[in-house]
């Protein structure tokens, strides 16, 4: 009987220690899992700001990485929130992950027209919950031309059924997905913030 149970209790030793390790080593997976992530995240962005800068000066079309199918267009800042970030061409899922990105059908950060940036809303466009009507936003283009706006509307849209208006002056349009809290991503609402230029003086 002692003998029995001194056998129970080496096999249950056993499976607790299996258990530990397991536990153990699945929690040093998730950690390295997380810190290659963020690491990953952090070199993208020095990339992507070296590539800004040598877009400023004069190289056209410098890609972030050699595989990249997107390039620095500009800076958008929107300094009540303290935001400064890079503007990527091509507003795909996957060139998204790394920044707001400009939507093609729009007009270009330089030139005249309705410029539509689109950004994940708990990651770079977070920021759109908090922005109030009046505050300023500034978009530098490549050439160093600056433009400021002022935003204007706040709104929620269904993208099932309304289309993005397109208007005939200047203006500046932010959209990101809606609610911000919501638990599943892609869902048909959208936050869209609209900013018009600011007459010059």
């Amino acid at each position: 009987m002692l003998a029995i149970a001194t056998a129970d209790r080496t096999v249950i030793g056993r499976v607790l220690f299996a258990l530990t390790a397991l536990l153990f080593g699945a929690g040093l997976y998730l950690t390295g899992e997380a810190a290659w992530i963020h690491s990953k995240a952090k070199l993208a962005q020095y990339l992507i700001a070296e590539a800004w800068e040598e877009t400023r000066a004069g190289v056209v079309g410098v890609r972030p990485w050699p595989w990249a199918d997107m390039t620095p267009l500009a800076i958008l800042e929107a300094p009540a929130q303290g935001i400064r970030q890079v503007v990527l061409s091509g507003a795909s899922g996957r060139n998204l992950a790394f920044g707001p990105a400009h939507m093609d059908a729009s007009a270009r950060p330089d030139a005249s027209g309705t410029v539509v940036l689109a950004g994940h809303r708990d990651t770079h466009f977070a920021f759109l919950e908090s922005i109030q009507q009046g505050e300023r936003l500034t978009l530098t283009d490549r050439t160093g031309g600056r433009r400021d706006f002022r935003v204007e509307s706040l709104e929620i849209a269904d993208s099932r059924t309304t289309d993005l208006r397109l208007g005939d002056g200047t203006s500046l349009v932010l959209v990101t997905c809606y609610p911000f809290d919501a638990t599943d991503a892609g869902g048909p609402l959208r936050y869209v913030v609209t900013a018009v230029a600011d007459e010059p003086a």
